[in-house]
């Protein structure tokens, strides 16, 4: 590439439409349909992984899109990992749980202890759940762990489910939590997070977020619920908080547009 070339392909990518969305970096080319992203609390490596039919890798990106860790989860299988999540202590968690075809039963959470000092090929603690007997199956994208559950939610277009999972290796009958279903078109949750002080949940949607806040435990849609719009389309599939007010987001590559990280404020 010509010095020409790079400074026209430096500016399209600042001009580009993000909306009010900060473009940070690129996600690696050969990452395509990237489908969480995650920080843990020991450091600010961005953690992301692809959905069905990818590598069970987990991979951990610095703030400029480059590759600093890449790990292999040996004893697992990527049937569709939907979306990443974190303790306290830094472990992160792959949940196992996309589910197009309505016809899985078992579905899996992937501990992955320490990833930031792990070696290249680790191997995962499980945690498996099925639904209640009284539950259709549903598509599941989005989770976060607070207070020692998992908080799972299903992606419709209607009446959307809450799920709640322990966070305790071993296998387990999911409990219902709450039906719900956000206002208007367009709501099928892709990811989902908490910030660190338990007090927001973000959820995420291609062309926006839902911000709930000033809620009761476990009572999530019953406080304030907040549409914010990112005036910018694109299949975002990963959200994870970077501190209180902001969030990272990630898009899946699409031919010339997506593969990238954002930045987005809340306040």
């Amino acid at each position: 590439m010509t010095f020409q070339q790079l400074v026209i392909s430096t500016m399209l990518l600042i001009s580009c439409d993000t909306g009010k969305l900060h473009l940070l970096a690129d996600v690696p080319n050969h990452l395509k349909e990237v489908s969480a992203a995650e920080v843990t609390s020991k450091s600010d490596l961005i953690w992301i992984i692809e959905d069905a039919g990818n590598d069970n890798h987990v991979y951990g990106l610095d703030n400029k899109g480059k590759m600093r860790k890449d790990l292999i989860v040996m004893n697992s299988e990527n049937k569709d990992w939907e979306d990443l999540t974190s303790d306290k202590e830094g472990n992160i968690y792959i949940g196992d749980f996309g589910n197009n075809s309505k016809k899985r039963k078992d579905f899996v959470i992937y501990k992955i202890p320490d990833p930031d000092n792990a070696d290249d090929r680790v191997t995962a603690e499980k945690i498996n759940f099925t639904l209640p007997k009284d539950m259709k199956s549903k598509d599941f994208e989005a989770f976060f762990l607070l207070d020692d559950y998992f908080y799972i939610f299903s992606k419709e277009n209607k009446s959307c489910v809450l799920i709640k999972v322990p966070n305790q290796i071993g296998s387990h009958v999911a409990e219902p939590v709450t039906d719900f279903n956000l206002d208007g078109k367009h709501h099928k949750i892709t990811s989902a997070d908490v910030s660190d002080d338990g007090k927001t949940v973000v959820l995420l949607n291609h062309d926006k977020l839902w911000k709930l806040s000033n809620f009761e435990p476990e009572h999530f849609f019953k406080g304030s619920i907040e549409e914010l719009s990112f005036d910018h389309s694109s299949q975002k599939e990963g959200v994870c908080f970077k501190d209180n007010s902001t969030v990272y987001l990630t898009d899946e590559r699409n031919k010339t547009e997506g593969g990238n990280i954002y930045s987005f404020n809340l306040n």
